[in-house]
């Protein structure tokens, strides 16, 4: 149990957009997820990137179904979705693709956002934060395109002592960027304080 054992009611679920499962983009996740652990919430990891998943195709099913689902029910995005309304918290990482996300963060952005505004905001006052991995430039990019669906979803955004980045090339690369590993130990450490104050009210 961690310092605030009150919290074990709270959760946190991460997304992996990278394909590089164990790279990266995981590891920079991890350590946040790793410093949530030792404040006594429980967390989760979900491999995005790598699997099926497809775009949405502005069919509008979910307006009309307003079943807190997706219509198309053929890949992982659905399962996504749920574990998005049950947390508390929310981080999805990705790596950094000619300056913008993965194609699988895309399509969780996009067809999980349109579900969440279809049935009433379903994310609405739940903490989220966007974690990049770059090799040289572009992830500030990356950093606002999933801060933008946070934004749009109510959501509180959070911060750290840098932008939420860190940078590597290979698989492994960002244990090097001390910088980097710092600002995810503080994110972390940011998001366990909003969600103590978000349990005490």
């Amino acid at each position: 149990m961690g310092s605030t054992g009150y919290l074990m009611n709270m959760r946190v679920v991460a997304f992996n957009g990278s394909p590089r499962k164990g790279g990266n983009t995981e590891y920079l996740l991890r350590q946040v997820l790793d410093v949530l652990k030792k404040e006594g919430i429980k967390t989760e990891l979900v491999q995005v990137g790598g699997t099926k998943v497809h775009g949405c195709t502005a069919c509008g099913k979910c307006f009309v179904n307003q079943d807190k689902r997706c219509i198309f029910d053929d890949d992982i995005i659905n399962n996504c979705i749920k574990k998005m309304i049950a947390a508390d918290g929310i981080l999805i990482g990705s790596p950094t693709y000619f300056a913008d996300v993965s194609t699988e963060t895309k399509a969780l952005i996009d067809r999980a956002g349109f579900v969440v505004m279809a049935n009433g905001g379903l994310l609405a006052r739940k903490a989220g934060a966007a974690v990049a991995a770059e090799r040289r430039a572009g992830a500030v990019h990356v950093f606002d395109t999933i801060n933008h669906f946070f934004g749009i979803s109510g959501m509180y955004t959070v911060g750290s002592s840098y932008w939420n980045l860190g940078i590597g090339m290979n698989p492994g690369d960002v244990r090097n960027d001390t910088e980097g590993i710092e600002t995810m130990k503080n994110l972390g450490s940011n998001m366990a304080y909003l969600l103590k104050k978000m349990e005490s009210k």
